[in-house]
């Protein structure tokens, strides 16, 4: 049955994704986004859709208040999707300025619901894997398989001194918190699902001009894996866990209607992947990257013996979500990359 939907973020790379998914699904769709100019813009890539898609604006996530009038509809919503995260516009000077937006911007959202949308029976956030590793753990064997029982273990203190990196992972981690503190404190209409996705690859489904607009991980392929030559350094392997950005906009959908996902967590991980792999899986399936993608050693770097994964099996079972094969995801990527390059130079 068609469900009504609030989804923040609409224009995102990961929530445009979660708009294509729930449009596909018959759903109808609001979708939030900062700015008219957005809506116009999320409006040119999703044509013809009529009354099935409409937008509300919401120049601050974080601002009190900030949702109240954008989750008023007619007919009422049934389901809300939470993907956007608050934009920094400028160089952060604390690391408080990565927590605070990031627990206002949930907190914003679930209050509004709560006080102006009674029909919603279910929130599904996107939160991250970054609330669930423990980044300081160094690899053991055997390695160690984090699950949605785990929790990083920053804490608060150690957030606010920590490094910027630090700071960003542990707004990941509260926010998380803050969301499920809400419903155990306020006990409202609505149950919550929590999304935990580690690096997200994959095409993009939103317009853009430049390879300079692209989102963070996409970008790092682009830098360090095409807009790079055969003979440069292999780059180093970042977060080696990822998953693809169209199973993780499934996975929001499944997470949103399958009774059985009330009040869960969910690791949404595809498996583990190294720059060796992204590199040799790029040079053999995108010709024209043959000379521009570090060589490495072909077949060789391995990711060291203990390091960890992250297990969907929970996804799997209850979410019945399959992922795709590391090289869709990256040979998918790396032939759109070639082309937005090739439209900006053209």
């Amino acid at each position: 049955m068609a469900k009504r939907v609030l989804l923040t973020g609409a224009n995102g790379f990961v929530g445009s994704h979660v708009l294509e998914q729930f449009l596909l699904a018959g759903h109808s769709v609001r979708g939030i986004v900062r700015s008219q100019s957005k809506a116009q813009q999320v409006l040119a890539d999703f044509p013809n859709h009529g009354s099935q898609l409409d937008f509300g604006i919401v120049p601050d996530i974080t601002s009190p208040g900030a949702f109240d009038e954008v989750v008023k509809s007619n007919p009422p919503f049934d389901l809300v999707i939470h993907t956007a995260s608050p934009f920094l516009y400028r160089v952060i000077s604390s690391n408080r300025e990565f927590l605070d937006p990031a627990i206002k911007g949930t907190l914003e959202v679930l209050k509004s619901v709560k006080a102006h949308a009674p029909t919603v029976k279910r929130v599904v956030i996107t939160s991250s894997c970054a609330a669930v590793v423990d980044f300081s753990a160094p690899p053991v064997v055997p390695r160690k398989v984090y699950t949605e029982e785990d929790w990083n273990p920053t804490t608060w203190e150690a957030a606010l001194s920590g490094t910027q990196n630090t700071g960003y992972q542990a707004s990941k981690k509260f926010a998380e918190l803050s969301a499920w503190d809400f419903i155990k404190t306020e006990k409202p209409n609505f149950d919550l699902v929590t999304l935990t996705p580690p690096m997200v690859y994959g095409p993009i489904r939103h317009s853009i001009s430049s390879p300079k607009e692209l989102n963070e991980s996409n970008a790092r392929i682009y830098k360090l894996f095409i807009d790079s030559k055969k003979d440069a350094e292999l780059p180093p392997n970042g977060m080696h866990v990822y998953t693809d950005v169209r199973d993780l906009a499934l996975a929001h959908v499944k997470a949103a209607t399958v009774p059985e996902a009330w009040g869960q967590r969910f690791i949404i991980c595809a498996g583990q992947v190294s720059s060796q792999q992204i590199a040799d899986i790029l040079r053999k399936d995108v010709p024209e990257l043959a000379e521009r993608t570090p060589m490495g050693i072909p077949g060789g770097n391995p990711l060291p013996e203990g390091a960890y994964v992250c297990s969907s099996e929970k996804a799997k079972n209850v979410l019945g979500i399959e992922f795709r094969g590391l090289e869709e995801t990256f040979v998918d990527l790396g032939k759109q990359l070639l082309e937005i390059e090739g439209k900006e130079k053209a």
